[in-house]
């Protein structure tokens, strides 16, 4: 996990959040490297489960929502981890995850007795003294598709089943975040609800669990990289009835990345009940109203992303000396192509080389163009940030409009025409290859 963190910042994917005020604990800034990540993680997300389907329809909820909402999820009342305070130190931390209850990790003081402890993070909307509404941030973003339920059915008419995803914030107010983007107070979750019928919820459960495999394996993950867990009932949420955890072998352990739980009626009943509005469905064929149940595909894109990182870094060596390269599926790799002239002090290949860069940034948008430092600095740093093709003009484009293309992985070199660049760079991505 060290290096990964020291490359992040090093490379600029990840930074701590107000770094030059000391830093916040569970907060990051993504650079524009890590930025270009996770957008291209949400993009094949959007696409597999969005748009490519009919049977699903995307909004994007507010993160403020009415207060009575939260109660309605039972998040006012139960949202909440039992929390531990040393004597000593007076560091906070979640008893749950302490082995030895009675001793603080850090110090060694005495803990106090737990005591529940509420993870929404709570302000008010308002602007005059005394009236102010208490709001809460957002803990899930489950709600807003739950809330938008009856506009759906009202705009769209869609027929069951289907679902409502949405990519968004969330916030959570972590007691200990830790291990790096992996547990933080502000995250970002890839989510649908799947409205079903009650008596087809187990088959399409499984639907949903085969293609959340199939999803991992589509990011370059192997089998051996997941492993799905079945959390029994005394551990599942307040509004499952089954939930599958799929955990990835992060650096610091097997831990979650996603979940897929049936949530049964709980969410929508609760709502006609608290708001006093009408969410049932009626079939258009038989005439019969009902209230759907739920099944919930849960991705966290920060895990997602971290997990990407850690399965990409790989130190080999070439030419006789250790190197570190991120191997991205070149699909999810945040630039897909570098230009470099051979030699930065030759006004003439530079020229080159920016022609080829400006033609093929129009084809290719995820194309950079790199003269810092000698050639050999240049093919390091690409291959430090994942960039799976580097293209050099040298002399013998001059004469020949051919230029060579290095493969990150192996460090092989061909030479291609200039007009042939494009073509090859899209045939690669479009047929989903690692290199």
């Amino acid at each position: 996990m060290e290096k990964i963190v020291s490359l992040s910042k090093r490379r600029g994917f990840i930074f701590q959040g107000s770094e030059i005020y000391g830093g916040l604990a569970g907060t990051w800034d993504y650079g524009p490297l890590g930025l270009a990540l996770k957008k291209n993680i949400e993009s094949l997300w959007w696409n597999r489960f969005v748009d490519s389907r009919e049977d699903m329809y995307g909004i994007d909820s507010a993160i403020l929502m009415n207060p009575r909402v939260w109660e309605a999820s039972g998040h006012v009342s139960g949202f909440s981890d039992p929390l531990v305070q040393c004597e000593k130190c007076k560091r906070r931390f979640r008893a749950d995850h302490l082995e030895n209850a009675s001793k603080c990790p850090d110090c060694g003081g005495k803990l106090g007795e737990p005591r529940q402890f509420n993870m929404m993070f709570r302000t008010s909307v308002g602007s005059v003294d005394g009236s102010d509404m208490a709001v809460y941030l957002r803990p899930e973003t489950a709600q807003g598709m739950f809330v938008n339920f009856k506009n759906i059915i009202d705009s769209y008419h869609p027929r069951m089943p289907f679902g409502i995803a949405q990519i968004g914030r969330a916030f959570r107010n972590e007691i200990a975040p830790r291990d790096f983007i992996f547990r933080v107070r502000e995250l970002e979750i890839m989510e649908f609800e799947y409205f079903v019928r009650e008596d087809e919820w187990k088959g399409i459960f499984e639907y949903w669990r085969k293609e959340m495999l199939s999803w991992f394996l589509s990011l370059g993950f192997e089998e051996s990289d997941i492993k799905e867990v079945e959390i029994p009932e005394e551990d599942r949420a307040h509004y499952s009835k089954r939930t599958v955890d799929f955990h990835f072998n992060f650096p610091h352990k097997f831990d979650e990345i996603a979940g897929l739980a049936y949530r049964t009626g709980f969410d929508l009943e609760n709502h006609i009940r608290e708001s006093g509005s009408d969410l049932s469905y009626l079939d258009p064929v038989s005439g019969e109203r009902f209230v759907p149940h739920a099944l919930e595909p849960t991705f966290g894109l920060g895990r997602h992303l971290l997990a990407v990182l850690s399965k990409a870094y790989t130190e080999d060596n070439l030419g006789g000396e250790t190197r570190v390269f991120l191997k991205f599926p070149a699909r999810l790799a945040p630039i897909k192509a570098a230009v470099f002239p051979l030699l930065k002090n030759k006004p003439e290949l530079v020229k080159k080389a920016r022609d080829i860069y400006e033609t093929l940034k129009k084809e290719v948008p995820q194309t950079e163009f790199d003269d810092n430092g000698n050639i050999g600095k240049r093919y390091r740093r690409q291959d430090e940030i994942g960039t799976p093709w580097c293209i050099v003009a040298d002399f013998d484009t001059l004469e020949d409009d051919t230029v060579t293309v290095r493969d990150r992985d192996t460090g092989k070199q061909e030479r291609m025409k200039i007009a042939e660049l494009s073509g090859y760079i899209k045939e690669k991505l479009a047929a989903g290859s690692l290199r």
